[in-house]
């Protein structure tokens, strides 16, 4: 049966005599694999803690380093030096985030992000240009970080950034410049409170 000149028929086109998928197909399929990709990077790393604080320092520190995607980078020309602050309150009451976590000077032992001290400050000194996040530094601390537990402490899980709400999963966060993360784990009901801004000492200024 012949059919008028300009009429189209309903078949797809044809490329090397098989038939293209349709582009939504394509589409759902790329975005399956990126929630994917997302999913494994903000699930917290295989055996960390999650017993209540205090939390030290891990020990060693090349484990945990790999375990949060992390290396040695003692002594490399720097590319990116930042910091981050980070304060986590059990309702009021304050946990300490220890120094040394990725760092010994004794051993020469520095990760792309480590703890210098009990400040809460986080230092990012990389060798390289890249973001590091809030989860990469609980895989390094060997505590367990999720969008509704900071350890062993449950209940109801609250994120601030530079004083604004977040209520993403809390792994996902960028570590950059002068950030300030505040995480406060309440009991179901409670009101939970933004403390007052962290204090940068000059030489963060």
């Amino acid at each position: 049966m012949s059919r008028r000149p300009g009429t189209r028929t309903g078949r797809a086109p044809r490329v090397g005599g098989a038939r293209t998928a349709p582009r939504s197909v394509v589409v759902t399929l790329v975005a399956a694999v990126a929630v994917l990709l997302l999913a494994l990077c903000t699930a917290p790393a295989a055996g960390t803690t999650r017993t209540a604080p205090p939390w030290p320092a891990p020990i060693d520190l090349q484990t945990r380093a790999e375990a949060a995607g992390l290396r040695n980078v003692w002594g490399e020309p720097l590319a990116e030096h930042v910091h981050t602050h980070l304060t986590i309150l059990d309702g009021s009451t304050p946990v300490t985030v220890p120094g040394d976590v990725g760092h010994s000077s004794r051993e020469r032992f520095a990760a792309e992000l480590h703890t210098h001290d009990t400040s809460g400050i986080l230092h990012v000194e990389s060798p390289t240009r890249q973001t590091f996040t809030l989860g990469q530094f609980f895989d390094e601390w060997d505590v367990s970080l999720g969008a509704g537990h900071v350890g062993g402490l449950h209940g109801e899980l609250t994120t601030w950034v530079d004083g604004h709400r977040y209520l993403g999963n809390p792994r996902s966060i960028a570590l950059t410049n002068r950030r300030e993360v505040v995480l406060v784990v309440t009991t179901i009901g409670e009101v939970p409170h933004l403390p007052a801004p962290f204090d940068w000492p000059p030489q963060y200024r």
